[in-house]
């Protein structure tokens, strides 16, 4: 901010009359260089906007304040949360939700999970669910699988249909990039296609217990819709898809590069799924 005589209708020796201070006074405070406190506040805002930038503008002042503390930078959350409105930084905010695209089948398939999105080790607690993606050429169904220990999505598949064959992929693709314990649990909603014949054969030839939440209750499988709500917006809901293909790849390096490798989750205290398995895998050798 300037402050000299041109944007005043007072003189500085008139003001500083009023206010008590000598001119020279006034001079030498404003040409005195920034406190360490202000100086402190401006290095911050570079390293809040890099780690905002870093993550293309999706995360909130928690998951900044989590990338500044594995930079080795100590801030407070209020601060941070001060400093990012002052850069007026504001993540990209989730559209209405849409209702599910499957049908409810009727089933004598358990709960085994009973909202317990937890697991002691990878491959024992598994989670999954279709959702859609528009393209000018119509939906892309993208079915995922997701490890309840490390948060990762350990497999997916995507097509231009959401029948069983889709969701079978997405489970087979999960057992060849993890190993997966015997019985383990797969919880999904009771769509059609999960209750099916065809993908019970699949778990069972998997050696993968069956398990779902109540007929409509999306928090009975909120793990999976949280998934994918994350990817539609940060990703999905801020680019338009000319093609199928163009939305596959987009989603897959989404998924692969970003929120598999990089992306802080605040349920595994804000590491990325493929560093919580590295730990656990490097704690299995070491004991």
């Amino acid at each position: 901010m300037r402050l000299d005589t041109e944007e005043y209708a007072y003189s500085v020796e008139f003001m500083c009359l009023r206010l008590g201070v000598s001119k020279s006074g006034y001079y030498d405070w404003r040409s005195r260089p920034q406190s360490a406190t202000a100086q402190r506040r401006e290095e911050l805002k570079l390293l809040i906007n890099k780690a905002f930038e870093l993550s293309d503008g999706t995360y909130g002042h928690r998951r900044v304040q989590a990338q500044l503390q594995r930079w080795g930078v100590d801030a407070g959350l209020e601060l941070v949360r001060r400093l990012m409105r002052e850069l007026e930084l504001v993540p990209c905010q989730p559209r209405p939700k849409r209702i599910g695209l499957t049908q409810a089948a009727a089933g004598q398939v358990p709960d085994l999970v009973g909202r317990d999105f937890t697991a002691d080790a990878p491959g024992e607690k598994l989670v999954g669910d279709i959702s859609y993606i528009a393209t000018k050429e119509g939906w892309l169904y993208l079915a995922t699988v997701i490890d309840c220990c490390t948060k990762e999505v350990i497999g997916y598949a995507m097509d231009d249909h959401y029948q069983t064959p889709l969701i079978s992929r997405a489970i087979h693709n999960a057992a060849r990039n993890r190993k997966l314990a015997a019985r383990a649990i797969f919880h999904s909603d009771r769509g059609s296609n999960y209750m099916s014949v065809e993908f019970g054969k699949t778990l069972k030839r998997l050696k993968l217990r069956r398990s779902a939440g109540r007929t409509g209750i999306c928090f009975d499988n909120a793990m999976a819709e949280s998934f994918f709500g994350v990817l539609k917006n940060e990703r999905v809901s801020r680019v338009t898809y000319l093609t199928r293909e163009a939305a596959r790849q987009d989603i897959t390096r989404y998924i692969e590069f970003w929120y598999n490798r990089k992306r802080l989750h605040s349920a595994v205290g804000y590491r990325p799924p493929r560093e919580v398995h590295a730990e656990y895998e490097k704690s299995r050798v070491s004991a």
